[in-house]
């Protein structure tokens, strides 16, 4: 069976992955992954809440720390039983010299995965590796034994802040300004052959332009130099030698490409006698190569357009500049931790598909919305959320907070704080609806319950808590059908009213209702788009059309002409 493309996973990214129906072998032609880092932090979400309501608006998005237990030790020994030997002999001496530590736990997670991103990846495919110092020297091995030292491509550093002065603090160690991102191909013979990477330009620096870029042609007003002619290394390269304007020299092309170049007005001899030279214009050169270190994207701040609130978000611009770098259009971008979807996002805009996984509800609820925010009208698939009933019972039974951020998001609510470490508050959602734009938004409580026992004192709990919140209403969201008594206890509540109309302070849905489309939350609100008090609004992309970027394939004529760039 092919790939489904633009689609996004909902799972373990190992379980995914090793559906070799969804994903055959030799199937991707980009990888990019953004992994968590083992930094033992737990990173937040920060929704877009109104003033006031700052406090309700934190949930953890995941936990950056990993284990040694049962899990890690059941894929340890997948690891020492695979077939790559060279691996599993790493493996074994990393435990030998890690112990049984958190780190060791993470390289096995990382060994397992990769080597399903090496299965999928075409002969022809790239594999970036987002990572920090932390453990890139250690991520860097395993990529070895997994793709090979050969397919070692690059070590891109990413400068994606600029120096504090943590010294202020007390700090005792170099300000940590950058990440870095490991490059490998799955066969750089293969790679190299069906010419799979366009080199990335940058604009000049206004005083290189201004060194070799001194002259204007008074007729055009183009800026040109004027650069060698001569071969290096003084025909040591086979380059021929010949006399040209009164000139004998070892030159770079031959006679005939010589007094073309000269018909052309190209070769300008500034007096006679001297050493002809090239005329090359400024607005032909394509710019400064990128190479290894970055320097010129900018993190994604809070106080960026692009900041949706996700932590460890990476910039578009980033993501952009590989997918161009390593992919054509048509071609098909996996991210297996796609956390917010930068990657996915860039690859749509860029004409690419695209595949991401994420292992928690609430990253593909984000770029669900973050999708149809940036592309209205898009149109992607969404694997492993529940589809149906029976699908909705399967989520609670093997994760209940997983099945409450799902079930929030089908009444367009926020999930509420981290709850895994925090008491039970009676809120598992929120929604900030507008009523008047002259006053403060009002707030809806969301209570959801997935058990099979569900009662009346479960209402009158939500009614204390709307109270205690002062909320205008509370949504009860249960997978079971209410009993007679709970809805005689909703009615109890009375009514939220605005205007005229009359809003059911307490309301019961059920999720077999919210998805059978019959059941709906019933409230008043002004925002343009329902519920928009919850993630931030990806900024609307405009629509798709050719541009040329700054990447270059140079032709035949152009390869050389291009060569003695300083």
């Amino acid at each position: 069976m092919p790939l489904h493309p633009n689609s996004l996973y909902y799972g373990d990214n190992l379980d995914v992955l090793r559906n070799r129906d969804d994903f055959p072998n030799d199937s991707i032609d980009l990888i990019y992954l953004d992994p968590p880092f083992n930094s033992k932090r737990d990173y937040n979400v920060i929704y877009k809440t109104p003033t006031g309501h700052e406090s309700d608006s934190q949930i953890t998005a995941f936990e950056d720390s990993w284990r040694w237990g049962e899990q890690a030790e059941r894929e340890y020994l997948e690891l020492v039983r695979h077939p790559n030997t060279n691996l599993s002999e790493l493996i074994q001496a990393l435990r030998k010299f890690l112990k049984e530590t958190d780190m060791m736990a993470y390289l096995v997670m990382m060994a397992n995965r990769l080597l399903e991103m090496h299965r999928v990846l075409k002969p022809t495919g790239s594999l970036y590796l987002h990572c920090d110092p932390t453990a890139s020297h250690y991520l860097k091995i395993v990529l070895d034994r997994v793709f090979g030292g050969d397919n070692f491509s690059n070590e891109i550093i990413w400068r994606r802040t600029t120096t504090k002065n943590d010294y202020k603090q007390g700090a005792v160690n170099w300000p940590r300004v950058h990440d870095v991102v490991l490059m490998y191909y799955k066969d750089y013979e293969e790679a190299k052959s069906g010419k799979r990477f366009i080199q990335p330009f940058g604009p000049y620096d206004q005083t290189y332009i201004d060194d070799f870029y001194r002259n204007r042609e008074e007729r055009s007003g183009r800026r040109y130099g004027l650069f060698d002619l001569t071969a290096p290394g003084r025909g040591m390269r086979g380059h021929p030698q010949y006399e040209f304007l009164g000139v004998t020299r070892f030159w770079r092309y031959d006679k005939e490409t010589m007094q073309r170049l000269q018909d052309e007005g190209r070769i300008v001899q500034t007096k006679p006698g001297s050493v002809p030279r090239y005329k090359r214009y400024l607005d032909e050169m394509p710019g400064v190569a990128v190479a290894d270190v970055w320097e010129d994207i900018q993190a994604v701040q809070g106080v960026s357009n692009e900041f949706l609130g996700y932590p460890t978000q990476k910039p578009l611009a980033l993501l952009e500049r590989i997918i161009q770098a390593s992919s054509n259009e048509g071609e098909i971008v996996l991210d297996p931790f796609c956390g917010c979807g930068t990657a996915v996002h860039a690859a749509q805009k860029l004409n690419r598909k695209w595949i991401g996984i994420d292992i928690t509800h609430l990253a593909i609820s984000l770029i669900e919305k973050r999708m149809k925010d940036a592309f209205p009208g898009i149109s992607f698939e969404v694997h492993g959320v529940p589809k149906d009933f029976d699908g909705a019972v399967d989520l609670a039974r093997r994760d209940k907070y997983q099945f409450q951020w799902w079930a929030c998001s089908l009444v367009n609510a926020q999930p509420y704080q981290g709850k895994k470490k925090g008491s039970d508050t009676g809120i598992d959602g929120l929604i900030f609806p507008l009523e008047d734009p002259d006053e403060p938004p009002k707030k809806i409580i969301v209570s959801v319950k997935g058990g099979e026992h569900v009662g009346s004192p479960m209402i009158r709990d939500l009614k204390g808590v709307v109270e205690r919140e002062k909320a205008i209403i509370g949504l009860f969201v249960t997978l079971t059908e209410p009993t007679k008594d709970m809805l005689k206890e909703a009615a109890s509540a009375g009514f939220h009213e605005v205007g005229e109309k009359k809003y059911s302070k307490i309301q019961i849905l059920t999720i077999k209702g919210l998805l059978e489309g019959r059941e709906r939350p019933d409230y008043f609100d002004q925002h343009i788009v329902k519920g928009s008090g919850g993630f931030k609004k990806a900024k609307q992309e405009p629509p798709s059309r050719k541009k040329m970027p700054l990447l270059f394939r140079p032709t035949e004529g152009e390869s050389i002409a291009a060569e003695d760039e300083p």
